[in-house]
């Protein structure tokens, strides 16, 4: 089982973030931070928006010359505006592809060059509904869609440098849906993913030996309706 190291992940005060941030730390590994808000775990953070890529890169910066480097990057932070394309405020609709797409970018940026000197990892986060679009929900098939093609150019251009994983969940039972109108929430019954289980999927990503990669994992409940 391949030493974990220095972990940063972003969004880790909750959801699969905080999942993560716990699987790590169980396995032995140092999880860092980067969050909106500060989590309710002990454990090494900088409170920062991913909506301002310059704060996002300083918060990367701070916590990796704290820890002494970084070993790998997990980036599940992530947020959404439901709605028809024309209610959906310019505001909030471009808020989701700052956070999603822009801001997972500058983490990935910010964190290269002690991933370089490592030769470690990044695990990206994009979801079932990057590759399959739906109505009411353009601002995050944008973003998502994005992430995708910002992974398999990442892949390509990093080869041999740090290894590049796609995961692709689907639905998680996380406070993801509590803001949304009721008629964007799933229903009471919905079968969704726990989010430690998907953390464990990461960890798989994350424990491949030198030179073995997972380019890209779908993780989703088996009744996923966005997955084929």
């Amino acid at each position: 089982m391949n030493d974990l190291g220095t972990v940063l992940i972003t969004g880790g005060a909750s959801g699969l973030g905080a999942a993560t941030v716990d699987a790590v730390r169980e396995a032995g590994g140092r999880p860092l931070v980067i969050d909106r808000v500060a989590p309710p775990s002990d454990v090494e953070h900088v409170v920062a928006d991913l909506a301002d890529s310059r704060a996002a890169e300083a918060a990367v910066g701070e916590l990796a010359e704290r820890a002494g480097g970084l070993d790998a990057v997990f980036t599940p932070a992530g947020t959404d505006a439901c709605g028809m394309l024309g209610d959906v405020s310019t505001e909030d609709w471009d808020r989701v592809v700052k956070v999603n797409l822009i801001g997972t970018a500058a983490v990935v940026r910010a964190a290269l060059p002690y991933l370089e000197r490592s030769h470690g990892k990044v695990v990206t986060c994009a979801s079932t509904l990057g590759v399959k679009a739906v109505s009411d929900a353009t601002a995050y098939c944008a973003s998502k869609f994005g992430v995708v093609g910002f992974s398999r150019a990442l892949a390509a251009e990093t080869a041999g440098r740090i290894g590049v994983t796609m995961l692709v969940p689907g639905g998680m039972h996380t406070a993801f849906f509590d803001d949304r109108d009721e008629k964007y929430k799933p229903p009471a019954d919905a079968k969704l993913n726990d989010p430690r289980n998907v953390a464990q999927t990461v960890l798989f990503a994350l424990r491949q030996p030198a030179g073995c990669e997972v380019r890209e994992m779908v993780v989703c409940p088996s009744v996923e309706s966005s997955w084929p």
